[in-house]
């Protein structure tokens, strides 16, 4: 069947339920829908009555499955509507009479159509395909282990709708039982391309008609010979989503370029007096140089901080770029009807009083004055924004200026202060700092794709409690990761979707499950927490990108080195086996009490010599890619000393060439905490007082290289 024969099949069926006011296929409806894309499933007859039922069983020539054909009954086993493994024509008529009467009991109105009668597959493993429509990133397919336990392993997996092949054959790696498809205690492995291909089948549909809420194929018997679809389940949408508005790659540069590099800045509501937030904005944008224009709008005003004040937006002279506002959230409307006569293309709404407080008619009336006048909009409900390249320190909040290549965003004004405090203590040099609050209009998506581009940004790291449009992000992500490392964190990592689920994939289906595989599919970086994200944004630029996966421990403490071993292990990174001429080379430094091996354990009480000796063996050696570095603090080796000799081998090789990620633990007295800053202030990722971080720092750089291409293995 042509794409286009199929198409018109299934659009045909889909019309027909819904005319009926049906939202759920019947099973021989559902067995349309897949033939009609190639899924695979089992021989299967619609019996309406117990003689057609014996006829149907005698066709198969085996055992059969009874199940109850119903519009009205959607979980078949729950009204005991199923019954497996029935054979002659006696044991039929017995089971269809009783699948009947058990419907009838269940669902007293239930209109029943018949019984299915279908063939019996044989054993095999039980997994599960699907896919829902998630509320973020849309069209969702699913894999996992399939059968009755599915709800209860939640062992599933997830992937952006349709997948190619190889993405389909991805997932079922992804699972945490991977292994019991290649076949355990004797089992034959299962068909893996097979199975791939239900996955990319089901992905297909729901991509092609949008109005399928959800697709169940559970179970998928998977042998090693194939995998058919035992149960189909369907369910379509009660109604489709509005359709967001959206700009090209270039109308967003445009905006953004205007936004992130402005000549011209005007203020709604600049104030003269102290403490109040127009006054508040005037004096960072004043006190931190931004060299063009400021115009404070204020009707009561004459002068603000030495500038002409004006009455209205639209007096202002020139050409400008952004609009700040200032303004209580019920002025915020007419304000911005005059921002948009004045063709002002952004204008950042620092206001609450928005939607997080339950104003949402007042929200959704700025966003249509808004998108009527082709003005972009941050906010409402933020802290302002800083853009440190340009001076720019459009904020209520403590000014910051120490220029970078960090891009940090935040959803909330509490994590956004973290940030900055974070950056101010860390001297992270950043290029921007953006608050979301409401978005409104402006989003990461948005920001990701100005950030891609801007020249300032080495890295981006990202605080967000939602996004508005998956998909997007997605699509700013890929483009992104390939150049520039982008760090997420999502906030509600235990909050269960809220949806109505009407089969085991919706049931699994749950947001942050969904979060988790797709932003890994992106390419995406995903902080455990604030101090991660915030870690990972500064280091990540620093260390260079790995040439390969052998990693090498140098301690001079075995239990350092047995909790750094573990932290290896932990983030996904590889421990080099050791060859034997690099061993005995290792051990030329090292006391006889100490050990080689991996870990290098050279012993605490070694000098100064050690440490570098067996440091400059680790950058020397082209089979070893990254070095993991245990300091212990003695007065043999004080830190200082170890930090100095460090810094000096690490920048003497990369004078020669020779990059490598080096990250160091340091255990000791206070004194660590200095020697930790001296080498990060020189390209060494040091952590004091803690064996995790370093590694998770070199864990978060390998998934990045590996996400853009720059190392084999996936993400």
């Amino acid at each position: 069947m042509g794409a286009e024969d199929r198409m018109l099949r299934v659009r045909a069926l889909l019309d027909s339920v819904r005319a009926e006011g049906r939202t759920a296929l019947t099973a021989p409806e559902g067995k349309v829908v897949a033939e009609a894309y190639g899924i695979a499933v089992p021989g299967e007859e619609l019996a309406r009555d117990v003689e057609e039922a014996v006829a149907c069983a005698a066709r198969f020539g085996g055992p059969v499955v009874l199940k109850i054909v119903s519009p009205d009954i959607l979980h078949k086993s729950d009204a005991g509507g199923v019954v497996v493994g029935v054979e002659g024509a006696a044991r039929v008529r017995a089971a269809f009479r009783r699948i009947v009467d058990n419907a009838r009991a269940y669902a007293p109105g239930a209109r029943i159509h018949g019984v299915q009668v279908q063939e019996l597959l044989p054993p095999g493993q039980e997994v599960i395909v699907g896919a829902v429509t998630d509320p973020t990133f849309g069209k969702v397919v699913a894999f996992g282990l399939g059968g009755v336990l599915v709800e209860v392993l939640e062992d599933v997996t997830f992937r952006l709708a349709p997948v190619d092949a190889d993405e389909a054959l991805s997932m079922l790696d992804s699972i945490r039982a991977a292994q019991v498809l290649d076949g355990v205690r004797g089992q034959p492995a299962v068909d893996r391309r097979a199975v791939a291909e239900q996955i990319r089948r089901v992905s297909e549909l729901v991509a092609d008609f949008p109005e399928i809420a959800e697709v169940d194929l559970n179970p998928v018997i998977a042998t090693a010979r194939g995998a058919v679809a035992a149960d189909v389940r369907v369910i379509l949408a009660e109604s489709l989503p509005p359709v967001r508005r959206s700009y090209t790659r270039e109308e967003i540069l445009t905006s953004m370029r205007r936004l992130m590099r402005p000549s011209s800045v005007a203020v709604i509501g600049a104030s003269g007096e102290p403490g109040k937030i127009g006054n508040s904005v005037m004096r960072n944008l004043v006190d931190g140089g931004f060299p063009g224009e400021i115009h404070p709008v204020n009707p009561k005003a004459d002068d603000i901080l030495g500038r002409k004040a004006y009455r209205s937006v639209t007096d202002v002279p020139g050409e400008v770029d952004v609009a700040v506002f200032a303004i209580p959230a019920r002025l915020v409307a007419a304000a911005l009807e005059e921002v948009g006569r004045r063709k002002i293309p952004n204008a950042v709404l620092i206001p609450s009083g928005f939607a997080e407080t339950g104003e949402h008619a007042l929200q959704a009336e700025i966003v249509a004055i808004a998108e009527r006048h082709g003005v972009r909009l941050l906010g409402p409900n933020i802290y302002g924004y800083y853009s440190t390249w340009q001076d720019l320190c459009a904020t209520f909040c403590t000014p910051y200026d120490v220029k970078g290549g960090v891009a940090l965003t935040s959803q909330s004004g509490g994590i956004g202060m973290a940030v900055l405090g974070f950056a101010r203590s860390t001297k992270t040099g950043v290029s921007a700092i953006v608050g979301l609050g409401n978005k409104s209009d402006v989003d990461e998506d948005d920001l990701l794709t100005w950030f891609c581009e801007d020249p300032h940004t080495e890295c981006i790291a990202m605080h967000l409690e939602d996004l508005k449009d998956g998909r997007a992000f997605v699509e700013a992500a890929r483009a992104t990761v390939p150049r520039k490392p982008v760090v997420v964190l999502k906030a509600g990592r235990t909050a269960a979707g809220a949806r109505a689920a009407g089969s085991h994939t919706g049931a699994l289906a749950g947001d942050d499950a969904v979060y988790d595989d797709i932003l890994r599919q992106a390419g995406v970086i995903r902080a455990p927490g604030l101090k991660e994200m915030l870690e990972y944004a500064r280091a990540l630029p620093m260390l260079p990108t790995p040439k390969g996966d052998n990693v090498v421990i140098i301690t001079g403490a075995g239990g350092s080195g047995v909790l750094l071993s573990d932290a290896v292990t932990d983030n996904g990174l590889s421990l080099m086996e050791i060859p034997p001429d690099l061993d005995t080379a290792f051990r030329a430094f090292i006391p006889p009490f100490g050990a080689a091996g991996n870990p290098v354990d050279i012993t605490g009480g070694e000098p100064p010599s050690t440490y570098e000796a067996t440091i400059r063996l680790g950058m020397e050696d082209p089979r070893i890619h990254a070095l993991v570095l245990g300091y212990w603090h003695t007065i043999v080796t004080p830190p200082m000393v170890f930090a100095e000799l460090t810094a000096r081998v690490v920048e003497e090789f990369r004078a020669r060439g020779v990059e490598k990620p080096v990250v160091a633990s340091l255990a000791g007295d206070v004194e660590v905490e200095e020697a930790g800053r001296y080498l990060f202030e020189r390209g060494v990722v040091a952590y004091p007082y803690t064996t995790e971080m370093p590694v998770a720092v070199l864990g978060a750089k390998y998934r990045w290289a590996r996400a853009a291409g720059l190392l084999g293995g996936g993400s």
